[in-house]
C-alpha cells in the first residue's frame, strides 16, 4: 500500500494511533467511523504494508534521571565505508543515544543524546563518545526546551 492509495479512514486511523498506539480495536473503529472487524482488517493491512513498522512506549527521560538533551554534531577522521561503519554501530550500542543521522555537509554526523546535566555530559563523551572509533571533532550544544517533539510523521 503507497502513500497515494492510503484513503481518509486509512489516515484517520493512522493519526488514532499516533496519538494513542494502545488504543482498542473498539475504540479506534469509533473514532474513525468504522464496525470493529473492518477498522481491524485495515489496521493490519497497514502494518502487512509496512506502513505501521511498530509500536513503542514513549519514556519520560527526566524521571529516568537524564533531563538534558545534548545535540551533538561528530566529524569522523575520514571517509571510508568502513569507519563508517564501525562508528555507526558502535554509536547505536550507546543506550544515551536517542536518535542518530548520517549527514552531509559540515558535519558527518548528528547525535541526540539524553544526559544528566554538564557531568552527566561529560562522562559520555570522556568515557563513551571519544573512545569511539574515527572522531576527528566535534561540537555539543544544550537543548533548552523541546518545542515540538513527534515519533512519527502524522498523516
Amino acid at each position: 500500500m503507497k502513500e497515494a492509495q492510503l484513503d481518509e479512514i486509512d489516515r484517520k486511523i493512522l493519526r488514532e494511533l499516533c496519538h494513542d498506539a494502545r488504543i482498542s480495536n473498539q475504540k479506534l473503529a469509533e473514532r474513525v467511523n468504522l464496525s470493529p472487524t473492518p477498522c481491524w482488517n485495515r489496521v493490519r493491512a497497514l502494518e502487512n504494508a509496512g506502513i505501521i513498522t511498530e509500536y513503542v512506549a514513549i519514556l519520560d527521560q527526566k524521571a529516568l534521571g537524564m533531563p538534558d538533551t545534548v545535540i551533538i554534531e561528530v566529524t569522523l577522521e575520514r571517509h571510508d565505508d568502513e569507519i563508517f561503519q564501525r562508528f555507526g554501530a558502535a554509536l547505536a550500542e550507546l543506550p544515551e543515544v536517542m536518535e542518530a543521522y548520517l549527514l552531509t555537509g559540515e558535519y558527518d554526523y548528528l547525535i541526540k543524546v539524553a544526559v544528566a546535566g554538564t557531568e552527566g555530559y561529560e562522562r559520555f563523551l570522556r568515557q563513551k563518545l571519544y573512545k569511539l572509533p574515527g572522531i576527528r571533532n566535534s561540537r555539543s550544544t544544550f537543548a533548552l526546551r523541546c518545542l515540538k517533539r513527534v515519533h512519527s510523521v502524522v498523516p
